[in-house]
């Protein structure tokens, strides 16, 4: 179905996708991360095709009009908005695209201005993710860095193997740069490719793993000691796709939302685990659950208490697994 959906494009060096419902219309879009060549945008037309809208769209090129070395890519809500923001790593000297909606389909790229730019400058990224590490509310941003060139050496500021980043949300639409804060095992130069999330050990954070070009994974383990608290949810389709791809979560507490996607892919070479994880502070409950199901159907809960993982099967309400 490549040829017939609109999808085939024999100029795209394509290395990085991720699913997206850029309208909020329940139809699954596409973002194509692309290598030396212009990004694409899909939009779903319903009807088994896609329509190619990049350009117009704000996402398939650098702020100066240049194609970049597309790798990774994933997209998440920054704003509380459900309006998604698409994340692009890219080759050194490139910086990580982060490409905000401004409404009517369309993107800027406001990577400079949300701290990301400069950090990312002398790195060349490859998988990333965005996650609540520290459970503060406020989605943050992580990204695996490593140079293809094992000879690479500019002014001694670019190398085969560098640091990842751990870009902390401040809540204000800007970033940090925390890698340092999260230990010297995390921080140290690797020639990193992969980069997936996943809470492995069921404590409610959300934990790392990084794969390396010619060499071993990287497990990381995040431990809290900030007090936050969390909500996780496994959802399981009925009358949706088994795995609920596509639904979309969205809590409301204290006059704030957040929400999540369930999705496969993104990030690079990776598949980060289906459950969606919340931070929310040191928050006992969330007034409001909601959850939009590919299949139309809404789910809305309230008072849920916090800090627990629950299973939800569609049309079925709310429970605590046995783990």
């Amino acid at each position: 179905m490549t040829a017939t959906s609109g999808l085939f494009d024999t100029s795209a060096k394509a290395l990085g996708v991720a699913m997206l419902d850029l309208d909020d219309d329940g139809w699954p879009d596409l973002f194509v991360a692309n290598d030396t060549q212009p990004n694409k945008l899909y939009r779903n037309q319903k009807n088994g095709t896609f329509k190619e809208m990049a350009v117009g769209a704000g996402v398939a090129l650098s702020r100066d009009g240049r194609a970049r070395a597309g790798m990774g890519v994933d997209t998440a809500s920054l704003d509380g908005s459900g309006r998604l923001s698409i994340a692009v790593t890219n080759f050194d000297n490139e910086m990580i695209g982060l490409y905000k909606p401004l409404g009517g389909g369309r993107f800027e790229d406001a990577a400079i201005a949300a701290g990301l730019g400069a950090a990312s400058r002398n790195r060349l990224g490859f998988g990333c993710a965005f996650a609540d590490v520290d459970l503060d509310g406020a989605i943050d941003l992580l990204d695996a860095n490593g140079h293809i060139d094992e000879a690479v050496r500019i002014g001694g500021s670019i190398g085969y193997a560098q640091p990842p980043h751990l870009f902390l949300n401040q809540g204000d639409a800007t970033f940090r740069d925390a890698a340092a804060e999260a230990g010297d095992a995390f921080a140290q130069p690797r020639v990193a490719r992969g980069l997936a999330c996943g809470d492995f050990d069921n404590d409610g954070d959300v934990d790392l793993l990084l794969t390396t070009n010619n060499g071993p994974a990287y497990l990381f383990r995040n431990d809290q000691l900030s007090g936050n608290r969390s909500l996780r949810l496994r959802l399981v389709g009925t009358r949706s796709n088994r795995d609920a791809i596509g639904a979309v979560v969205r809590i409301f507490h204290d006059g704030t939302t957040q929400s999540r996607t369930v999705k496969s892919g993104s990030s690079y070479l990776s598949q980060s685990e289906l459950p969606v994880t919340f931070g929310v502070g040191r928050r006992d409950r969330i007034a409001r659950l909601v959850i939009a199901w590919p299949s139309g159907r809404l789910d809305e809960f309230t008072n849920v208490v916090t800090g627990r993982a629950y299973d939800c099967v569609e049309g079925q309400g709310l429970t605590i697994p046995v783990r």
